[in-house]
This record gives C-alpha cells, structure tokens and sequence, in this order.
C-alpha cells in the first residue's frame, strides 16, 4: 500500500503554497487508496512553535485534508513530532560515521556566506560546499577542534544522481554540483535532509510530494539512502505559486495566509477551487471540496521556472 506525507514546519503560519502542497500530497495518496501521515517537522526548537502546529492542523482540518497517521490520531510509527525523534537521528549520524560518509567542518557562518546561492534561486541548501574541510589531516582536524565544535558533513558521491520526478519528469545533478551537506550543525542541531530519511524510512513512506523548492534536496536524500542501504521513495515536486512577476505568494501578501484567508470568511471550497483552477485539474475557478478533486488529480500544468502563475483576476475571485 502506498503512503504519503506531508510534513510542515511549525516556525510560521500555512500559507497557500503550503496549501497547494499539502492538497497535491494529499490527493495523489487518496486516488491511490493510500495512507496519508502527517508529520511536524519541528527539528529546529528556536524557530517551531507549538501554538503554529496546532493551527496548522486546525486548518488542514478545515479544508478537508485529514490524515490517517500522525498528531491527534496516532499510529504505528509514533512519535509524529521530529523533536521528539531526536534518539533516531543520532543513531543513524553514528552508522554513517563509522562507515566513513562524514567528516567535521570548522568553517565559519562568514567562509560559508562567501559560498553564495544557487542560480536558480529555489536551492535548499544554497550554494555548493567546495569541500575546504574535507582533506583536513587527523592533526588540522584537532587543531581546529580546540578552537571550533565542528558541523558534520556528509560526502557526497560525485558521479551523476539521476532521479525520475513524477510530475517534473527526469532530473540530473552531480554530487559535485551539489556539494557535501551538514547532517548536524555546530550546535547540535540535527539537519532537514538527514531527519527526512530518517523518518521517512522508519515511517515507510513510498510516495514524497513536495514543493518545487526541495528539488536539489532529492539527489541529497538519494545519496543518503543508499548509504544507508534503505530502499527510497518515489518523489514528486509541484511547482511554487508566484503572482505575474514571478514573486512567491508566500512572501508577497500576508493576507494569503490560511489564517487570513479564514478569518476573512473566504470558505475552504473556495480556496481549494483556485487551487485546482491554478494546477489544471479543473477547468474554471468555482468552489469544490478536497474529495471531489480526487479523480482529477494528475499532471499538474506547465510552470516557467518551477513557478505557476496565480493570476491577479483569479486572486479576486478568491476574496470575492
């Protein structure tokens, strides 16, 4: 049986990309028959609030995504909550280092900032990390540990990771390009891409759908499957919702929030209508609840640079 996912930070409140994501994620399990988890990624404890976890769930209630697994409901692969996950991470961070895939980096926020980010503007993990502190000798390394708590990085292979994207179609970076990764900061703090795997295996999930902005962290999470020798998911990626010029809705208007939206009185049909509208899977914006969209689901429509338009018009029809 299949099983998605979709798992949001609680360091801010839902907004309608995170919305597009999370119903995306949640059709693509329900026309499978799947079982959708939720899980709170809350790794970063100075950033998450539990206040913003309770109303996401709140208004993914609202709009009709219910989850099988995951806070609230429970299930079989408790706890739903990353921070309370902690013990998993730190014993998967010890296989990888005895089997010799990291290595400690001593390099300051200022080196790291001169790296600069990726030209495409959508990488997670920035600009690709040339390795500085990779060929430090067991002496450099001591050294440098006296003055400095290392970060640990993950090496990444460097031939070509092809990856098949369900909805963008075949993908290919190289580790190179790429660069290797932090798996647990400076300060202790377990990283995104290894806590993902981590749970996504322990949880057993088949089916990754996301935003168009985690697309770099795919060949990332591949390489650490293998190492791990787990069998990894199949993934998929929507594109982000930008207004005309290309702007994320996200950080354009506040008032595309669900909270605002909600508190505005704009129904969840309505929203979940422009929604659907926006990916192609209706042929005109009207309201509509998440299980009627369930036999539409599918491809969704062509995007300019990972990015699809939410027209000024549409936006209107919203708030109407």
């Amino acid at each position: 049986m299949r099983r998605g996912r979709f798992a949001p930070t609680p360091s801010g409140q839902l907004h309608m990309g995170n919305a597009f994501s999370a119903l995306a994620a949640w059709l693509q399990i329900r026309q499978s028959g799947g079982v959708f988890v939720l899980r709170i990624e809350d790794i970063d404890k100075a950033r998450s609030r539990a206040a913003f976890a309770e109303q996401m769930m709140d208004e993914l209630l609202w709009l009709g995504l219910g989850w099988d697994e995951g806070p609230r409901v429970g299930g079989p692969h408790a706890p739903y909550e990353q921070s309370r996950r902690e013990a998993l991470y730190a014993a998967v961070l010890e296989r990888l280092e005895a089997a010799g895939h990291l290595y400690p980096c001593y390099c300051s926020r200022s080196e790291l900032a001169m790296i600069g980010n990726a030209p495409h503007g959508l990488a997670a993990e920035g600009g690709a990390y040339p390795g500085w502190c990779r060929g430090l000798t067991p002496q450099e390394q001591e050294a440098r540990a006296a003055a400095k708590t290392p970060a640990l990085r993950f090496i990444m292979p460097s031939q070509a990771l092809p990856f098949d994207d369900a909805l963008l179609g075949p993908q290919l970076y190289t580790g190179d390009s790429l660069g290797d990764f932090v798996v647990k900061r400076a300060d202790g703090m377990f990283s995104y891409q290894l806590a993902v795997v981590v749970d996504d295996a322990a949880m057993g999930i088949t089916d990754v759908l996301r935003g168009a902005d985690l697309l770099d962290s795919t060949p990332r999470q591949l390489a650490l499957y293998a190492a791990l020798g787990l069998p990894a998911p199949r993934f998929a990626h929507v594109p982000l919702l930008a207004d005309a010029a290309g702007e994320r809705l996200s950080k354009r208007d506040k008032s595309l929030t669900l909270a605002a939206l909600r508190e505005a009185g704009v129904p969840a049909e309505r929203l979940l209508g422009a929604l659907a509208y926006t990916a192609g899977w209706i042929d005109r914006p009207e309201p509509v609840k998440a299980g009627e969209l369930i036999p539409a689901f599918g491809p969704v429509r062509s995007a300019a640079d990972l990015k699809l338009t939410v027209s000024e018009p549409l936006l209107q029809w919203l708030r109407a």
